[in-house]
């Protein structure tokens, strides 16, 4: 069995990323992008799905885990009744390689080791030659190689890879995992140390441009870093999460493939890196964007590969039983052929966004915007499956009109802050259009809250993006009545379901966990209604949710109190590094985004 989710650290090289378990196995790992097929799959497996375990032979009496201040350098220490040992783990920051760096220190006594090295590509199921050449273990399957060198003598057994060994204090134990085309010649070999050396460099040079100087420095610094590692260095886009299939219930069927990216998510992340005076990924971001989204409006996907490849057909993987069972596992991810209105907000929002903070603007991204708007104006008034992608009927959702209008508002005050060409007569009346429609079909006055869509009676914890993105203000009694639903039918402990599970309306069997992204949402709209002090006691809460090296997942389960979904997620830590700036200061992304400011946004 694999372990508890809050049970895995995350090491990256922002090309593809690794799972180390508090075991110091590392079950899951994706070579060469985070897209590709694993060769470590035991998360959704077992052991003979790959991994790669280095830990005492012996029972471990405690487990402590920590990353190197301010860098994604893992350090795992077991204790046993024969000593201490630690265990490095890093995965160097080369522009042209990908290395997995794992340093065996000895700290106390003399603890007898063992080591299980188990490659099993293509998502667990296909067994690799194996051989020596000159001093390494060559595995090739296909596509793929991987040259483990390492200071101990391995040997095989059951198409397995082991190696017993006792590390002393002050001895140090290395092993170097290299993954490289199975056509082209062998890298050369690094030197381990001086990778761990060079990468804690790399990392501390990163955070040292960091401009937050709020109160929770710790919570946002280990979040970006987070946010650096699930980005694709060679395009700037960044996935959602590491992982694909870990559910959102256990035992259940809601497990989605999350190693892609959403322009979604665009304007949320803009703000977390310009905010935090991350310009150049930020630019990167944008760049993603824009070559993702070109092409006939129509053709705009919710979902893109980290280099903006369309076709992401969603395919189950019979051979996996799934994490803790829960079936089935998934690549690739359908919701890229769903219709989602709600993205074209989003584009616009972050263009915007990117426009104001002097981001590089040109014409070509305002023709792109134009005709974006224009395909919103001649199709707002359709169904749509909506932010949470659902599988059943489509719908008028009340946050995909929204984020509509949102589209043809900032378009509108782009063009006249930058003095742009646009039928701006046209575009107002649409907009007054809009935000009459919803506010006449998508408010229930009996229950004194907007609804989930027209003519439901229920309430969507997207709704709380309403006064977020300036549709109105958090004054407003409606947004008021909205607020106070939300809290009232969806939250559990003060944390935040997306919506209540109703087949019916999503297509699949009921039950999830509580959204975190929601949660702090929830602490941004208690921070612009003037409840400072729920928000503050809230936001400490979801703190106290992360994992012992500060990761967060994409849903908590209050009641078994383990994370679930998709690890570690970058919405999440998103969300966490706003809430943070929106409650270090006044002036913060919420009150920026909701106030529809004009100019540059707040600094870090």
């Amino acid at each position: 069995m694999p372990l508890p989710i809050e049970d895995y650290a995350l090491i990256g090289n922002s090309r593809t990323a690794a799972l180390v378990g508090r075991d110091g196995s590392i079950d899951w790992f994706c070579t060469p992008r985070f897209d590709s097929p694993a060769c470590f799959a035991a998360l959704l497996g077992t052991r003979d799905n790959g991994r790669w375990q280095i830990a005492p032979q012996h029972r471990v009496r405690t487990t402590h885990r920590r990353y190197r201040e301010q860098t994604l350098i893992l350090e795992t220490e077991f204790d046993t009744a024969e000593g201490r040992v630690r265990l490095i783990d890093c995965m160097p920051l080369w522009p042209d390689r990908t290395d997995i760096v794992r340093i065996v220190e000895g700290v106390r006594g003399r603890v007898p080791m063992r080591m299980e090295y188990i490659v099993r590509c293509g998502y667990g199921t296909v067994v690799p030659w194996v051989r020596r050449v000159e001093g390494a273990l060559l595995a090739t399957a296909g596509p793929d190689s991987l040259e483990l060198r390492s200071e101990v003598e391995p040997h095989g057994k059951d198409f397995t890879t082991v190696a017993t060994f006792a590390v002393a204090r002050g001895q140090r134990f290395r092993f170097v995992l290299t993954h490289f085309p199975s056509h082209e010649q062998r890298p050369l070999p690094i030197d381990p140390d001086a990778a761990v050396d060079m990468t804690e460099r790399a990392w501390h040079a990163w955070c040292g441009r960091c401009t937050y100087n709020g109160r929770w420095p710790d919570a946002v610094t280990r979040s970006l870093i987070t946010l650096k590692a699930l980005t694709y260095a060679p395009t700037g886009g960044i996935v959602a999460a590491a992982t694909t299939s870990l559910p959102e219930q256990i035992g259940g069927t809601r497990n989605w493939d999350y190693r892609y990216c959403w322009p979604r998510d665009a304007t949320f992340t803009l703000y977390a890196l310009l905010l935090a005076g991350y310009r150049d990924e930020a630019s990167a971001w944008r760049q993603w964007l824009l070559r993702a989204a070109a092409g006939r409006p129509q053709d705009l996907q919710i979902v893109y590969g980290v280099a903006g490849e369309r076709d992401l057909t969603e395919l189950a993987i019979p051979w996996l039983p799934g994490y803790e069972n829960s079936a089935p596992v998934r690549m690739g991810n359908a919701a890229a052929q769903q219709r989602q209105f709600d993205v074209y907000g989003e584009v616009i929002d972050a263009l915007c966004l990117a426009r104001n903070a002097g981001l590089d603007p040109d014409a070509n991204t305002w023709r792109l915007e134009r005709a974006l708007v224009d395909f919103v104006a001649a199709n707002w008034n359709k169904p749509d499956n909506g932010i949470w992608e659902v599988r059943g009927e489509q719908r008028h959702f009340t946050h995909s009109k929204v984020m509509a209008w949102v589209a043809v508002d900032r378009a509108i005050k782009e063009a006249e802050e930058g003095k742009l060409r646009a039928p701006l007569a046209r575009w107002r009346k649409l907009r007054s259009t809009m935000h009459a429609q919803i506010c006449r079909r998508g408010f229930d006055p009996n229950l004194s809250t907007f609804v989930q869509y027209y003519g439901a009676k229920e309430v969507d914890a997207s709704l709380l993006l309403i006064p977020l993105v300036g549709f109105l203000p958090p004054s407003d009694a409606r947004v008021r009545g909205t607020l106070a639903a939300v809290r009232r039918e969806l939250t559990v402990d003060g944390l935040v379901a997306r919506y209540g599970n109703a087949p019916a309306l999503d297509g699949l069997p009921a039950g999830e966990g509580m959204f975190l992204p929601c949660s702090f949402w929830l602490v941004d709209n208690l921070a612009l209604a003037g409840r400072r002090a729920a928000a503050e006691k809230l936001f400490e809460r979801l703190l106290a949710l992360r994992n012992d090296v500060g990761l967060l997942a994409e849903e908590y389960d209050p009641r078994a109190k383990r994370q679930l979904g998709n690890f570690p997620q970058a919405l999440t830590h998103v969300a966490l590094i706003n809430t943070a700036r929106n409650l270090s200061r006044s002036g913060g992304p919420s009150e920026h985004r909701s106030r529809r400011t004009k100019g540059r946004p707040p600094n870090g």
